[in-house]
């Protein structure tokens, strides 16, 4: 789930900055240049700048909203993690045996 999360993630901020550069791209092959035209892609530029910073501030919330999750449900005086599990019963977890768990 993590690693589509992830995988999603990254193909998306590609996506925008290969949409940008096919832009660019296209907009310097364009035989004559104006001043408007010039105008035109400096706001182009500021526009993308803009678009990345959103999709970056998206991102960073996204994985901090997690981190707050992941503290919050395993931290030690959640009710849930109360209870030992079958390993912290014993004084060394590598000293147990498997005849002790039924196995």
């Amino acid at each position: 789930m993590k690693t589509t999360l992830i995988a999603i993630s990254i193909i998306a901020v590609l996506g925008v900055a290969l949409v940008s550069q096919i832009h660019f791209a296209h907009a310097q092959l364009s035989q004559t240049t104006s001043a408007k035209q010039y105008l035109n892609l400096r706001a182009e530029v500021w526009n993308e700048f803009f678009r990345m910073t959103t999709a970056a501030f998206t991102v960073g919330a996204i994985v901090s909203g997690t981190m707050i999750w992941l503290v919050w449900r395993f931290r030690e005086s959640n009710p849930k993690n109360k209870s030992p599990t079958k390993w912290e019963h014993l004084e060394d977890p590598t000293a147990g045996s498997y005849e002790e768990e039924g196995h």
